[in-house]
């Protein structure tokens, strides 16, 4: 049976001011008719702000950034969240760490990805290579066919996704 659209994903890391905001930007672009992108962290920026940098490498590969903002995993836990369908670990950190039971037993993968953010990484190619990089999967993900998206078949996808 086809899941009906959208599907709600999450993608989770420590802090959601990199990685996770970089995929919900481009998830959003790439396909927002059949999914709707969410990002938290287990422990976001206390101003709510995303790095400078993230928005400077989602700006230069002309992804929208309004909007985004550095949340906790717990916004999307609670009753009121919505339910997801799909929630991706970007790091290995938070993909180690207990995460919230969430409503409804979303399908769940992990796809690692270096933190641009990492100490001593100044350069701010990396968070340009990291939205490449993570471009490549989004575009894997959002290609897939409508019949391929069943929570099984999407988390048995997703998971393999994150193996290439």
């Amino acid at each position: 049976m086809q899941h009906p659209f959208p599907i709600r994903v999450l993608f989770l890391c420590n802090s959601n001011a990199a990685r996770s905001l970089m995929a919900e930007a481009l998830l959003r672009q790439l396909d927002s008719r059949r999914f709707a992108a969410y990002s938290a962290g287990s422990t976001p920026t206390p101003d709510g702000q995303p790095d400078p940098r993230t928005v400077q490498a989602l700006a230069a590969a002309e992804l929208p950034t309004d909007g985004l903002r550095s949340k906790g995993w717990d916004e999307f836990s609670g009753p009121d969240a919505p339910h997801m369908d799909l929630v991706v670990t970007l790091c290995d950190e938070a993909a180690g760490e207990t995460c919230p039971v969430w409503p409804g037993h979303p399908a769940t993968a992990h796809w690692s990805y270096a933190d641009p953010r990492a100490e001593g990484a100044l350069d701010p190619e990396r968070f340009v290579h990291a939205v490449h990089a993570l471009r490549r999967h989004i575009e894997l993900l959002v290609n897939l066919p409508d019949g391929r998206i069943d929570r099984l078949v999407l988390q048995a996808e997703a998971r393999q996704l994150g193996q290439a």
